[in-house]
């Protein structure tokens, strides 16, 4: 474990971190992520923004499995690699946290200002006239409109949709904004659709200031996060990547630790901060895969 840890908080303890995190921070709150160790494989074509919006089947599809999906990730709970990476920002060595998940799990921890690249999916807003509400209401707006509805979901993807096949699908209703009429969407960035330019500017600045980016379960296989670590070396900031599995920023970080964040994350608060947490004592159990340093 010293040997995993040591490289990290050498590197951690200077401050001005700032957190780069991917689906693989969530896996252990019961999120599967895409392609990690608990990953899942889509047996669905993901949904685009182009046939959400041009596609009423399509988008009533989408509806009825997001409405099940929605369930596990309403209910997911913040996991000790979130609490940890909330523990380093109130301590003052952590100083900003992107993340590409879209389960506001960073925020339930206790991380403030946290910038949400994809979105958040407790949130939703109208096409039409732009409003926003909580995806709490849609959902009991649905499962009124649907009190019928009862279909076995199969794997849950991270941004909460489920296999689910056309006849689970058939009869399913869908509902429109209560102001306008319009078409309702999550408030998340889909395929096809692009992250608005002033948060991706935001990210920028954020990376350009740290003095570290500290990557934490992505396997930065899209450029929407890659651009960072990308942004970061152009910029001189040391690049640090805890992920299990290789990442397409492998080659550009000045440490890269293949290890489970659950374990390795309250460890590292434990031993930067000293709070003697029993999450840090018991993340010291178990095996921990070591540490490539310079790749």
């Amino acid at each position: 474990m010293d040997e995993v840890i040591e490289p990290v908080a050498g590197l951690v303890a200077g401050g001005g971190v700032v957190v780069l995190s991917g689906a693989g921070l969530s896996t252990d709150s019961g999120i599967p992520d895409y392609r990690g160790p608990s990953g899942v494989a889509r047996r669905h074509t993901p949904m685009t923004y182009q046939t959400f919006v041009g596609d009423a089947a399509a988008r009533r599809r989408y509806w009825a499995r997001s409405h099940l999906g929605w369930q596990l990730i309403a209910g997911a709970a913040p996991n000790d690699g979130h609490r940890a990476v909330a523990r380093l920002q109130l301590g003052g060595l952590v100083s900003g946290v992107i993340t590409q998940n879209v389960d506001g799990l960073h925020t339930a921890a206790g991380s403030r200002d946290v910038l949400e690249l994809h979105g958040r999916l407790d949130q939703v807003v109208c096409l039409g006239c732009g409003q926003g509400t909580a995806r709490l209401d849609l959902d009991r707006r649905l499962r009124r409109v649907n009190p019928q509805f009862v279909a076995a979901a199969g794997a849950t993807n991270p941004d909460g949709d489920v296999d689910l096949d056309d006849v689970q699908v058939a009869g399913f209703r869908t509902v429109d904004c209560l102001g306008c009429g319009g078409v309702l969407k999550p408030d998340v960035v889909f395929f096809g659709e692009t992250v608005p330019a002033v948060r991706v500017q935001r990210c920028f600045a954020m990376v350009e200031q740290a003095r570290l980016l500290l990557v934490l379960g992505s396997s930065l296989t899209v450029m929407s996060g890659r651009r960072f670590v990308v942004r970061a070396v152009r910029h001189g900031v040391p690049v640090v990547i805890v992920n299990q599995g290789p990442t397409r920023g492998d080659v550009h970080a000045a440490l890269r630790v293949d290890a489970p964040l659950g374990r390795l994350l309250p460890v590292l608060a434990g031993r930067l901060l000293g709070d003697g947490s029993p999450a840090g004592a018991a993340a010291t159990t178990g095996p921990v895969a070591s540490a490539a340093v310079g790749r």
